[in-house]
């Protein structure tokens, strides 16, 4: 099916009213070159108390991607996207995109979000790679968005103040992940250095290479329980 076509489909199903079934949406936003950055929204109802943007690990910034005028979207087995089902519900909604560290870029796409959302708050949740780019964005994001969610995090984060930012920053981690990019010491080391707020969950599933979604590095077989603890985290905020 052409992308117009899916589109506009898909923007009629939004514009009828407030569902009580889940519904996706894919869509778009538009840089100030006109440039389009497409993302996936998944809802409960038209009025979310939060929307989660959701930047996938590995290589995120091409996921999704248009190619030749249609949709390809990769890596659905990633943390963050597979688990949109755990998240998303009457106060969730959540919004699939490529990870980026381009301020031009996601501020496009929060413009979008709040023409649709005016009262929601807007958190940030990378996984992996992607905490490279959310650990990037803190300062241009620290006064835009509610705040960030840092899961997986490579060991840059053990030099991570996020108390010098104005939003509130969570960082997420397994102790039993085994990922040499991704140690639990530095996630770790981040909450005892400077006092970010942090969630160490415990056990799981190893399955396969242990930098792979599917191992502990990706809360496989915890994944209701972590989203559970960071959605209380986020209510905490108001």
């Amino acid at each position: 099916m052409a992308w117009n076509k899916y589109l506009t489909i898909l923007l009629i199903m939004l514009a009828i009213g407030p569902c009580v079934a889940e519904e996706e949406l894919v869509t778009t936003a538009h840089n100030k070159d006109d440039s389009v950055i497409p993302y996936v929204l998944n809802y409960k109802n038209l009025s979310p108390r939060y929307v989660v943007i959701l930047f996938p690990g590995g290589n995120g910034a091409m996921n999704p991607h248009m190619q030749d005028g249609e949709l390809v979207y990769k890596f659905k087995g990633n943390f963050v996207i597979r688990t949109r089902k755990h998240l998303v519900d009457n106060d969730f909604a959540t919004v699939a995109t490529n990870s980026s560290q381009v301020p031009e870029r996601i501020q496009a796409i929060l413009d979008d979000i709040k023409q649709r959302f005016p009262a929601a708050k807007i958190y940030l949740m990378g996984t992996s790679n992607g905490t490279f780019d959310t650990m990037h964005l803190a300062d241009y994001l620290s006064e835009r968005i509610a705040g960030e969610i840092h899961t997986s995090s490579l060991a840059s984060i053990a030099s991570f103040n996020a108390k010098q930012y104005k939003n509130r920053h969570l960082i997420v981690h397994n102790k039993n992940d085994e990922c040499r990019a991704t140690p639990f010491t530095a996630a770790e080391s981040s909450h005892l250095t400077y006092g970010n707020d942090f969630i160490a969950m415990a056990g799981g599933q190893a399955q396969g290479d242990p930098c792979e979604p599917f191992a502990y590095h990706g809360f496989h077989g915890i994944e209701k329980e972590t989203i559970d603890a960071i959605k209380t985290w986020i209510k905490k905020g108001g």
